[in-house]
């Protein structure tokens, strides 16, 4: 590494720190909450520099500055909005969009923004009942507070507003007098994590114990989710979709370890961390969180992340870094802000989509058959999908900044994530330190800290060291230390003096990770690449606001193309460096870009519908054509993208025999399209979806991809559980969300009609070749067989020495197995298959 030596230009008088009073303002846990817990600084404490400033500014200037413009309805944030004591009935959309505005607005320093928020502000503090509710008297509900809540926190500790900490006592001793008459319900049930985490605060700043106890009764009233990350239990509730709902499930992944401040159980820490291995190995995304439309939704490459899981994912994250001291929470930390955080959102943060997909070849109007669907959901727009995450998106990057350095209860700091910013706060013993980061990470692999302080100071600073950086090195003054390890939090504890400089060097390397169908992403330190695909831009519709719009996206190059990969891991993979950009989330100007060896996959396209791509296929995966270069940009550079590649080379499919009993969990190689598929209790289950509005839901699959078979004898366990058929795939190709969206054959017992159907799909219609009267029960297993040999297939069930059902025909010669239902949650277990 070449050393850099560039000159302090700090005065010490520049060493105001203007709104944050440093750790005069941070307490630290009290008695008898878990110690060793680090304390957020005082928002304002962090300004950030650089592209981290850019993406701020354009929030300004862009959707959070613009949004009392763009909903000035009552039911929105419109003047008449009930949270400014008028007639309409805006619910969580008030909050949502104050917390993050009052955040945004504080890191910036701005002045238009302050006086936006002030307003809402003012309103909530100045109307409090007398019984200590606040809010909007007509509203019956104790969620939409909840996000309020943390505006005001962040407005006090900009402000100090004397108003703030006895509005909050008062409202807390409210909720607890009240909540056993008016238990949490719905939404409030699922994100109690927040309220506990506010009053735990609060009870840092007052000590009074009785929030202690409104902690614990919130946990009570709450969804069990300690037991439900640990257990994989998100499905376990039948009709009831919270625990599935996937912004639940990230916004409540901080619960178990605020909880553990009052508890300190290893089960409540633990928790946190068995979460999120269960939702990403069922339903990991190659950009650093599970798939959820809106409900978890596996591993394909089709299925999206909501905006609204992405900023509360970040969230919990920021807050576990706190409790549990562990590389790995910044490493996926940083990994979901710098790539799935910018490609919810336009190049100029004027519009989000909904949801994002890893593999996005098109942004379009359409179905695309979701749990949830929206016709608008992928397009880019100010009025993406459902109204929540244009409301609820603006806390993602200020709340990223605002929670990469934190203070340390031996008065010292820990640096949790980087990028380019300033940090002033308090160390030591109430002295005043300025540490200015310099850096372009993670476009580069330095990060220059230099410390000012008005006077020396002993104390800790603690450094997150990445588990992905190769050989890592901190120098200090032109020296390099000692013990630096990848995967560890490096303490250096000592005497700072002025004027003295951190050099950080995290070397990345070009890696591949397994993604979807035995595909590969490519990564490099904590940014995700992505195909760079040449893309046109439509305009379908024109806003009221200026310069504001809804836009269709298309490819204009090719985008099937398949990852060449040699011995020594992608073929010929070298760096395109250019200039650091003011914006480096713009693909056309990304300061570092990967070029690969690539080969086009022609049978590879859009699907029946024509919006979304098929899914990935499996690899690897043969082509004829001749081998491209094909270059690689950060996964967050654009709004449509390829992120899990196919690996050119000979094709090794399952083709012999294959038994899978689903004894420790979902199987690795096998997909599900639509609905949802979980396991319980050794068995695969399809789940329950009242009120979702997919056309997926209503054939939901479950296929192994990996396998292909022609002639065999294929048997499973099926118990089929309310009315509807349930049943087996066979010869199967090109699976995608639909019920008739695949190729091949089905096999299903029908109970709402009595009968045993054989029948056959073409992607888009569903054709009965043979059926036949035969009594199926509910809850009751049968062990289903085919037997197929050519153009012949015998059908037999529970052992019976004679076909119940034959059949032929010819259109399928070979292809995958999976399970299927239509209408009807079932029960799956004993899969087995042998070729003759």
């Amino acid at each position: 590494m070449r050393k850099i030596i560039v000159p302090l230009c700090l005065l010490l008088s520049g060493l105001s720190i203007r709104y944050a009073r440093g750790q005069s303002l941070t307490e630290f846990n009290r008695i008898p909450l878990k110690h060793q817990v680090y304390a957020q600084l005082p928002i304002g404490s962090i300004k950030a520099k650089g592209w981290l400033l850019k993406q701020l500014e354009q929030q300004r200037d862009g959707a959070t500055g613009m949004a009392e413009e763009l909903y000035p309805e009552k039911d929105n944030l419109g003047k008449d909005t009930d949270w400014l004591g008028g007639a309409g009935g805006s619910w969580e959309r008030v909050p949502y969009y104050v917390k993050g505005l009052v955040a945004l607005a504080y890191t910036l320093d701005d002045p238009m923004l302050k006086a936006k928020a002030q307003k809402y502000i003012d309103w909530t503090l100045n109307n409090q009942q007398a019984s200590g509710l606040f809010g909007p008297p007509k509203m019956k509900d104790w969620w939409p507070r909840m996000p309020m809540m943390y505006a005001l926190q962040s407005y006090y500790e900009a402000t100090n507003d004397k108003r703030v900490i006895p509005f909050l006592s008062k409202y807390f001793k409210y909720e607890l007098n009240h909540l056993d008459a008016d238990p949490l319900s719905e939404w409030a049930k699922a994100r109690a994590g927040d309220n506990m985490e506010i009053a735990i605060w609060l009870y840092n700043k007052t000590g009074e114990n009785y929030l202690l106890k409104l902690v614990e009764k919130l946990k009570q009233q709450a969804y069990p989710w300690i037991d439900i990350y640990t257990n994989n239990g998100f499905y376990f509730f039948g009709d009831d979709f919270q625990p599935k709902h996937m912004v639940n499930v990230a916004q409540a992944l901080k619960f178990p370890v605020v909880y553990a401040q009052l508890q300190d159980l290893p089960v409540n820490l633990q928790a946190f961390t068995k979460g999120i291995n269960h939702i990403m190995h069922d339903h990991g995304q190659p950009e650093g969180l599970g798939s959820g439309t809106e409900f978890l939704a596996g591993t394909s490459s089709i299925e999206g992340v909501e905006t609204c899981t992405v900023v509360e994912w970040m969230q919990s994250l920021e807050t576990a870094a706190k409790v549990i001291h562990d590389v790995k929470i910044g490493d996926q930390l940083e990994k979901v802000a710098f790539n799935a955080l910018p490609a919810q959102f336009s190049r100029d943060f004027k519009n989000h989509s909904y949801y994002t997909l890893p593999n996005q070849v098109q942004s379009i109007y359409g179905e695309h058959g979701f749990n949830q669907d929206y016709a608008t959901g992928i397009l880019s727009s100010p009025y993406s999908g459902f109204g929540c995450c244009r409301y609820n998106m603006h806390m993602g990057w200020p709340y990223y900044l605002k929670n990469s350095v934190v203070a340390t209860p031996e008065k010292g700091l820990a640096v949790i994530t980087y990028g380019p910013m300033e940090i002033e706060t308090i160390v030591a013993e109430n002295k005043k330190i300025k540490i200015t980061e310099e850096t372009n990470y993670p476009f580069e692999e330095q990060i220059r800290l230099k410390i000012a302080l008005a006077e020396s100071a002993s104390f800790p600073l603690i450094l997150r060291i990445p588990a992905w950086s190769v050989k890592p090195r901190v120098s200090l003054n032109g020296v390099v230390l000692k013990g630096v390890k990848a995967g560890e939090m490096f303490v250096i504890n000592r005497k700072w003096e002025n004027n003295e400089q951190l050099e950080l060097n995290f070397p990345m390397k070009i890696v591949t990770s397994k993604q979807v169908n035995n595909s590969i992403s490519v990564e490099r330190g904590p940014i995700v690449y992505a195909l760079n695909i040449k893309a046109a831009s439509k305009i379908t519709k024109t806003h009221t606001v200026a310069g504001f719009a809804d836009y269709e996206i298309r490819p204009q190059s090719a985008w099937n193309y398949g990852l060449m990969i040699g011995k020594s891991g992608l073929s010929n993979a070298s760096l395109l460096r250019s200039e650091m950009p003011e914006n480096p989330f713009i693909a056309a100007d990304a300061p570092l870009k990967i070029k690969v060896q690539a080969k086009k996959i022609p049978s590879w396209g859009l699907d029946y519908n024509k919006i979304a791509a098929f899914d990935v296929p499996y690899s690897p995966i043969a082509s004829a054509e001749d081998a491209e270069e094909i270059v690689l940009v950060p996964y967050g550079s654009e709004n449509i993208r390829l992120s899990c590649f196919p690996v050119i080379g000979q094709p090794k499919m399952v083709n012999k025999t294959l038994v899978e009993n689903f004894d420790r969990g979902m199987a690795n190689s096998w997909v599900f399209y639509g609905g949802g598929w979980f396991w319980k209790d050794g068995q695969m289950n399809v789940s329950s979806n009242p009120g979702s509005g997919g056309f997926g839901i209503n054939g939901s699959k479950y296929v192994a991809n990996g396998t292909d078979f022609k002639d065999f004898v294929y048997q499973a366990d099926v118990k089929i559980n309310t009315t509807g058929d349930a049943g087996l795939m066979f010869r199967v190709a090109k699976p995608a969300i639909g019920p008739d969206a695949y190729q091949g054959y089905y096999v299903g017992l029908d109970q709402a009609n009595g009968t045993i159907v054989f029948g056959k799909a073409n992607g888009q219609t569903w054709t009965v070749i043979s059926s036949k009267k035969y009594p199926v029960e509910m809850n009751r297993i049968y062990t289903l067989k085919i037997a197929a040999k050519g153009t012949k297939f015998d059908i037999y069930i529970n052992g019976s020495a004679k076909a119940v059902l034959s059949a032929t025909d010819n259109q399928y010669e070979s292809g995958s197995i999976g399970l299927r239902t239509y209408k009807a949650l079932a029960s799956f277990d004993s899969v087995k298959i042998n070729t003759f």
